[in-house]
């Protein structure tokens, strides 16, 4: 039921398509894009920790690392989930652009799990409102910008996305233990 319900979602979902869209989502997709954020975000970190900083950068690269890893290793490698455009029985349904695709599974979605662990893991060190409000419409715009381009189906993205969120608050949280260990002096 949920299964076939996703299929239909995503149908429509990749169905709303345009030569203008195609493009915007496609740029959107893009990992090299995003470069520019990545580093105003360790900006906008390291001016606020400052003293913090290198230490708090160990806990970004632990976080990239389990959400870009953890997403293929412990769910693409086991579940084996057809991407919608490698599942036979839609076949002639999805929308492709530029012929691109991807790897042969979809479950989880990396996309939405690396770029929802970006924001949860950014907007617990910056807690500003605007960031945060920002940070996650660019996440769940990528998400949708998988879907739109026929690679994964919304439920690979919602959990991609459950992932990384997940991910980007458990590694803040182990930040901050270890945070108080290093930085809090015991009093005698």
């Amino acid at each position: 039921m949920i299964g076939h319900l996703d299929q239909h979602l995503f149908l429509f979902i990749n169905s709303l398509n345009s030569p203008f869209w195609d493009k915007v989502m496609y740029a959107i997709s893009g990992r090299v894009i995003w470069v520019p954020l990545y580093l105003a975000i360790l900006i906008l970190i390291g001016i606020k920790y400052k003293k913090k900083f290198p230490v708090i950068l160990l806990f970004i690269i632990l976080a990239v690392v389990l959400a870009d890893q953890g997403s293929v290793q412990l769910f693409k490698n086991i579940f084996h989930r057809l991407r919608p455009c490698h599942e036979p029985s839609l076949e002639g349904l999805v929308h492709l652009v530029n012929g691109k695709c991807g790897g042969l599974y979809g479950f989880v979605s990396s996309h939405a799990a690396n770029s929802f662990n970006v924001a949860l893991l950014s907007l617990m060190f910056i807690r500003k409102r605007w960031f945060t409000i920002s940070i996650l419409i660019w996440a769940s715009v990528i998400g949708y910008s998988r879907i739109y381009l026929g690679a994964h189906y919304p439920g690979d993205v919602i959990c991609g996305a459950m992932l990384g969120s997940l991910i980007g608050w458990g590694v803040y949280k182990l930040y901050e233990l270890t945070d108080k260990k290093i930085y809090v002096l015991p009093q005698s």
